[in-house]
Formats: structure tokens, sequence, C-alpha cells
């Protein structure tokens, strides 16, 4: 018996269980979409799998529900998968453990995919279903959705007949999605002089940040370790010769690191002031993040104890990139002045990983203004190219406009106030869904986003709310058997 065996309903958190059995981070994901092809076949379903593993699944109108517009069903199979620093699991082998905690399912020192994890269970229950009753369904689940929507991108929808889309990637129970940024990633790439040079060698690292999803909290200004580990670089680099022998910091583009750690070589004689700076920058963050993230915390660990030779990036080159890390621009750059509350315009430096030769540093860019989106990625690429490094940009996707009429999102949002006696929210958002590029492969595509309620997706304090999931599937079931 599983440990979610007993909630309700029972296939959804079944095939949710099953599905984080399933090492599924992004990149990783060969075994789950066979996972999908198998269920395919038992069930005798129509099914496509592609080339990059997408999986697309059909199940026929059930008696009465033939002349009813298709509904298609879409949600992205992979997770980001992220670990506590003590957690020893591999997470590209190993499933997760999952457990329950009041109306919660987390799991243990990992984040829990249920973003978008409860999407696929949601329609494995749907097309596994026997007494419920709905329209064609057409079922889409894509890969690699979490490091710049690369399934949605390739994927050929051409065999397709619906028109009407529900996506299943929101984390807001009462919330509807109708429009979304656009973004992309930048990768830059700094190469670096290296030397011998004889000093002590110290860890320094950033740790007990909030960090969160950078679409959707990036408004909360939380620390981002890995500029904060640039602000140290910069500050020391200031005040003495520095050598870079290694840095690491960060999981995922689009999540804000919340862990940073550095090899750096000193000179004997600079150690007392490489300490007292290390204790100077914590107390300043600890003045700036008290509200924001209040464990915000620095330190420096001698790792050896007298002076020897390393090898290192040269104290110019240390001192180029750490420039590079102080001036970058990261979180919101711009606010709607349409839509008061939402981000218009951001960038997460998610992911910086530097050995003695090179220093590389991968962003998350968001607008829902393109041209914005644009400007921002070259302001980034000057200021990459002004301290000698190079870039490239990948992922580029396009944003989700509003509809302005949409008979699904007006069924959708009368359904909701007739079950739960309120509207749901109609809103935009500044986190990225497939939705944009689905809709330019399918002409006329109407299009709502809904999901169950989870919170700190993309981190290891991750949960899915054992409520919300219940009521979203009871909405879910009742918009497919209201007729039109």
């Amino acid at each position: 018996m599983g440990v979610l065996s007993n909630l309700e309903p029972k296939k959804v958190f079944y095939y949710f269980e099953e599905i984080t059995k399933i090492p599924h981070g992004s990149g990783n994901v060969e075994q789950i979409s066979d996972f999908l092809v198998d269920f395919a076949k038992a069930h005798k379903l129509f099914y496509i799998q592609d080339a990059m593993k997408n999986v697309i699944m059909v199940k026929e109108a059930t008696p009465g529900y033939e002349k009813e517009p298709v509904v298609i069903l879409q949600g992205h199979m992979d997770m980001v998968a992220v670990q506590t620093p003590d957690c020893t699991m591999d997470m590209k082998t190993e499933g997760l453990k999952v457990g329950i905690d009041g109306d919660s399912v987390y799991a243990e020192n990992t984040s829990l995919g249920g973003d978008d994890g409860i999407a696929v269970a949601y329609a494995l229950a749907l097309l596994d279903s026997e007494d419920i009753r709905h329209p064609r369904l057409e079922v889409i689940i894509t890969v690699d959705e979490e490091v710049g929507m690369d399934g949605a991108r390739e994927i050929d929808l051409s065999m397709l007949q619906g028109h009407r889309m529900i996506n299943l990637d929101s984390e807001d129970e009462g919330i509807f999605l109708t429009s979304c940024a656009g973004g992309a990633r930048v990768n830059c790439r700094f190469p670096m002089k290296k030397q011998e040079l004889t000093g002590v060698r110290y860890e320094v690292e950033v740790s007990g940040l909030l960090g969160g999803h950078s679409g959707g909290e990036i408004h909360k200004e939380r620390g981002n370790s890995n500029c904060i580990l640039g602000r140290l670089l910069w500050k020391l680099s200031g005040k003495m010769p520095v050598g870079l022998v290694s840095a690491d910091g960060g999981l995922a583009d689009n999540a804000i690191p919340r862990q940073t750690k550095a090899v750096v070589v000193v000179e004997e004689k600079d150690t007392e002031s490489l300490e007292q700076q290390v204790a100077a920058l914590e107390a300043e963050l600890g003045d700036e993040l008290a509200t924001k993230d209040p464990d915000v915390k620095v330190t420096a660990k001698r790792l050896a104890d007298t002076a020897e030779t390393s090898t290192c990036a040269a104290p110019e080159a240390t001192k180029r990139v750490a420039a590079f890390l102080q001036a970058t621009p990261n979180g919101v750059q711009a606010m709607s002045a349409d839509m008061p509350g939402l981000v218009q315009t951001s960038l997460n430096l998610g992911i910086l990983k530097a050995d003695v030769e090179v220093l590389r540093a991968e962003y998350s860019v968001r607008s829902s203004v393109e041209s914005e989106k644009d400007n921002l990625i070259a302001k980034l690429s000057a200021l990459v190219e002004l301290t000698g490094g190079d870039y490239v940009v990948t992922g580029d996707y396009p944003g989700w406009k509003y509809r302005v009429h949409s008979p699904l999102r007006e069924k959708m949002v009368k359904l909701y106030a007739e079950m739960y006696g309120t509207e749901p929210k109609v809103e935009a958002i500044h986190a990225g869904l497939e939705c944009g590029l689905l809709g330019s492969k399918i002409t006329d595509l109407d299009c709502v986003s809904m999901g169950p309620d989870m919170k700190d997706i993309h981190t290891t304090e991750e949960t899915l709310s054992i409520s919300s999931t219940k009521r979203v599937w009871e909405y879910l079931v009742r918009v497919l058997e209201t007729k039109d």
C-alpha cells in the first residue's frame, strides 16, 4: 500500500505517487515518458511518443458527448529536481520519499514535483476513468518545460482536433490564468587565466536563503545567493589579491538560488581581512533582508592551516568576473502599469559554476513586453562583452496573449461560481507557461490555466494541498461533464 493510498481522489493520488517513484528531473525524462506510453498501451489509447519523448494520448468521447468541443488537457512531465545540502539521494536514479503532513503532501529532503506531476496525475486518472462523462480528450504531456520549454517548442500537434485547452500547470486554486510572460535563457561564459598562487584556501558560502520560483516569487525580492557571492568577491578583490578555485550555486535558471559556495585563495597576511569582510557582509545582509530573507548566512571556513601553492584563476581574472557579478542586473526590472502588482520584466541568475579556467552564469529572462525582453537580453550581453565573456541565448519562447472572447473561460468561470458561490480570479502571470508556444501551433486556441494549491515549488519545502487537489479534481470533472 502506498503512502498516499488513503487520500481522495484515490486515482489521482495513486498516479501521483507512481510518478514520484520515477526519477524525472528535467533532462532525465525517458523513464517517465515510457511509463506514459505503457499506460496508453495498457488502456488501449491512441498515443504518440516523439523523438524528444513528448507524449500525446487520446481518449474518445463517451456516449452522448461526441459533438461536444474537444478538450485538450496539457501539462509537463519534468520537474525541478533539488535537494537539501545534506541529502544523499541521487535524484537521477532514485524516486522521491513522499509523506503527509496534515493537509499537505511533501517529499523528504527534496522537491516534490507537484509542478507538474499533479497535471499528469489528473490526466491519467481521467484517461483511466470508466464513469466520468466527457468529450474527446487529447492529452499533451511535454518534456523539459522547466529548462526552456524545449518539448513544447518541438512537438508536432498537427494531428489534434481540439481548439480548447486546459493547461494544468498553475499553483493557486481559484485563480484562472489567461496570459503569461515570454522568456529566454541567457548562458554566459567567462574564460579566466589560471596561475599558481601561494596562500591560504578558504571556502566561502552564502546560505540560509528562502529561494523560490523566479517567475512566481521574483517580486518578493528574496536574496539571490549567486549575486551575493559576487558581491563578496568584489568586496574582497578590492582589498586584496584573490584567486578563485571554484564556485557552485543554484540548480536551475528559473529557481532563485538559495546556496552558493566558492573556494578562494588569499595571501596569509590577508586572512584576517577576509574574515572581517565576510562578517561585515553578513551583518549588512541581515539588516537589508531582515524581513525578506531573515536567515541569510555568509561564512568563511579556512581549509588549510598554513599557506600552500594552489592552482586558481589569476587575481585579475577573479576581479573581472567579480565585477560582472557585482554589476549584473537581477530581479524585478519593471512592473506593469496596466495590471497593478504584476511584474512586467525580470531576470534571475539561477546557476553559477566556476573552475580555475571558466566561470559560467545562467539566467532566466522574462517579460510580457517582447521589446523589453529583447532589450534586457541586450543589456546583459553588453555587460558580458565588456567584462570579457561571451554568451548564447536559448529557449526563447513567446508570451501568451490575453484572449478577449473566450468561450472556454466564460464556461469555466460560470461553473466555478455555481459550485463555490464566488467567481474565480482571472489573472495574468509573470512565470512562463507553455500556452503561448502551443498556441502558435494550434489555430485559434482558446486556453485557460488552472491547478490546485501548491507552495514553495522548485524548492525542498514544496507542498501540495490534499483538499485543494480534491476540489480542483471535482471542478475539472464538472467542466468536462457539462455540455455547452
